[in-house]
């Protein structure tokens, strides 16, 4: 990145984030990717740096780099809207762990990104804020529920981005924007000051234009964190010297994927076989993976969004004639159909009479999933398939929510597992871009980061 090399090299931090933010307010009008720009605390924190650097002291290895933030991640002072009207107004007390670690390796947070409402989406249409655009192709969706940290990536407004993976919300918008995004281990970033939604599969990642820049934003946020009680030591697994085994599922191409997404794929496979070694094989029980995601997802979401009530947190409308009324004001103005959605289906799986039938059943098949990513990363380095089943498509082309849901049916086994994957960009197919994704066994992101270094080269 010619930028960090400027900076190291003596460029001022103030004049290039002054030139993000003229950039910003040129582009940001057609690509909706910030809900709130940092214009003042952004300059201020350029200023410091260049009084850091001019006074000898030492820097952080993010030094004057810009980053978006993805509006569902905590910061001190600026407002963290969930891309919900229900938190319009809610300006937090406190940084999340990430903000915290970004501040320390001397980066600068340019903005807050847009994303699908509480990241319930795969498009960044369900935003309160309007739908986010791709800097791609402006008439078709970024993915989501990332997107606008992808397409403010993608639209060269911040080179730097954080996102937040659920089902798939890193890596969806990296492949739809030809950007690199990584979903780490499960407890490997604290999660601490990430707003939930379905706080057992979510984690926040890092996304940037290629591997190196990726490599290094996720080094600047990693780490144990004791205020987040699903946050774990740090290892990493040992990288085994010779060429990369690589198993490829057939269920990865099974319904849903469009034909052309699974040429190009297996196309590009066929290229990496000269440099990896490629085997095709089966895990039965990835063809569960989708529902058992939206069980567990919709059950955990209905849990988690309760808070919000009006009394406890988020908008207040009216007052009604009771308690009850009060509650149902509350909750119907301040949430979007998607999210209403999710939750009623979610408090249904969790119902007296229905929780054995799905909820507890959705997890059994979950250790079913987990167990065979384990017996597979006993005999292969890494498992390898499509990121997205679909190229990018039209704003408003798909209105079914049954279509969005299938959109994830190629990501959500990794946050079932807790494993890290990653989405690299491998070329384009009629003109949009396809993103290959590779996952690892836990703590395996650096085995993930050498591999992608040879699909980079590659594409």
């Amino acid at each position: 990145m010619e930028t960090r090399d400027e900076l190291a090299g003596g460029a001022s931090v103030e004049e290039y984030i002054l030139s993000l933010l003229e950039r910003i307010r040129e582009r940001d009008p057609e690509l909706n990717s910030f809900i709130t720009v940092c214009e003042g605390s952004a300059i201020e924190s350029a200023k410091a740096l260049d009084r850091k650097r001019r006074e000898g002291e030492k820097l952080g290895p993010l030094f004057g780099l810009a980053v978006a933030v993805k509006d569902n991640i905590c910061t001190k002072g600026v407002r963290t809207t969930c891309g919900s009207k229900m938190l319009e107004s809610f300006v937090p007390p406190y940084d999340a762990t990430v903000i915290k670690r970004l501040r320390e390796a001397d980066a600068v947070v340019i903005g807050k990104t847009n994303m699908d409402e509480f990241a319930m989406g795969s498009s960044t249409e369900n935003s309160h804020f309007g739908p986010t655009r791709n800097p791609l192709d402006p008439t078709r969706v970024p993915g989501g529920s990332s997107g606008g940290s992808a397409a403010a990536v993608a639209g060269g407004l911040a080179p730097l981005a954080l996102g937040s993976d659920t089902g798939g919300s890193i890596r969806c918008p990296a492949s739809f924007c030809s950007i690199v995004g990584l979903k780490p281990t499960y407890g490997a970033v604290s999660r601490y000051g990430l707003i939930s939604y379905a706080n057992s599969l979510e984690q926040i990642g890092p996304m940037a234009s290629n591997i190196e820049d990726c490599e290094l934003l996720f080094k600047a946020i990693r780490g144990y964190d004791p205020r987040d009680n699903t946050s774990l030591p740090q290892r990493d697994i040992e990288i085994k010297e010779g060429r990369i085994r690589i198993g490829v599922p057939k269920e990865f191409f099974m319904e849903g994927v469009q034909e052309a997404v699974e040429k190009h794929v297996r196309d590009f496979l066929d290229k990496m076989g000269s440099l990896v070694d490629i085997e095709e094989i089966s895990l039965p029980s990835l063809a569960y993976a989708l529902p058992t995601y939206y069980i567990i997802a919709m059950s955990e979401a209905s849990s988690n969004l309760a808070r919000y009530d009006g009394l406890r947190y988020g908008l207040r409308g009216e007052d009604g004639s009771d308690w009850n009324d009060m509650y149902c004001n509350n909750r119907g103005m301040g949430f979007g159909r998607e999210v209403k959605r999710r939750i009623i289906l979610g408090t249904y799986a969790l119902s007296a009479g229905y929780r054995d039938r799905y909820y507890i059943r959705a997890q059994k098949i979950r250790t079913l999933i987990r167990e065979d990513f384990g017996k597979a990363f006993k005999k292969f380095d890494l498992i390898a398939g499509p990121t997205m089943p679909v190229l990018p498509f039209k704003i408003g082309e798909k209105l079914d929510p049954l279509e969005i849901y299938m959109c994830d049916i190629e990501t959500v086994p990794a946050n079932l597992a807790g494993i890290p994957a990653i989405s690299v960009p491998c070329g384009m197919s009629q003109g949009l871009p396809v993103g290959l994704q590779l996952m690892a066994p836990p703590f395996g992101e650096a085995l993930l980061f050498r591999a992608g270094r040879i699909v980079e080269e590659l594409a």
